[in-house]
């Protein structure tokens, strides 16, 4: 029996993108454009990259691959790099997180736990000593991390703009609560 499977891991996956999309849409679309340093991505690159980044998972598990040495990795880049430098409004990039949210989310739900215990061999490993295969289910959750990783990079650009993150603001309010809540007792 396990505690976290498909199900956990669509969910998981739908309140990490629900709060991406939270962040595109509190980043004003004159901001867009903006980069935090020289070399990386703009803040609409970057979140067309986490729309684009759950295709190479689809593409591997939907086509049951079984080798990492099998897929054309430059080809991939190209289709995601080619993505990320089309212009396109806030509202078309809103769009297309959530399209490939709800996509990514109904595929992770439906799988099962023979699926997700399948390994794939990963000959890339930079470690010597690391495993060189991974189950489908690492992999899958490295989605979730991937787009965790990215997000906190927004949320840095975020504050660099001057816009307090949704998630601070949240906790600020729950802090206030407890806070006026502290005090009302001790009346």
């Amino acid at each position: 029996m396990t505690y976290y499977g498909a199900k956990q891991l669509a969910s998981s996956f739908r309140t990490v993108r629900k709060n991406t999309i939270q962040i595109a849409e509190d980043i004003p679309e004159s901001k867009y454009d903006f980069r935090a340093a020289p070399e990386t991505r703009s803040v609409a690159q970057t979140l067309v990259h986490i729309a684009m980044a759950p295709r190479f998972q689809l593409h591997v598990h939907k086509n049951r691959i079984t080798d990492l040495k099998t897929v054309n990795f430059p080809a991939i880049f190209q289709e995601v790099t080619a993505e990320e430098a089309k212009p396109r409004s806030k509202a078309e990039i809103v769009a297309l997180l959530k399209a490939s949210g709800d996509e990514f989310g109904g595929f992770l739900e439906g799988l099962t736990e023979e699926f997700l215990a399948e390994q794939i061999a990963t000959p890339f490993v930079a470690d010597p000593t690391a495993p060189t295969s991974r189950s489908r289910f690492e992999m899958l959750l490295g989605s979730k991390e991937h787009e965790m990783h990215h997000r906190g990079q927004l949320m840095l650009v975020q504050r660099i703009i001057g816009v307090v993150p949704h998630l601070t603001r949240q906790m600020q309010q729950r802090m206030a609560q407890a806070q006026a809540s502290a005090g009302q007792q001790q009346r």
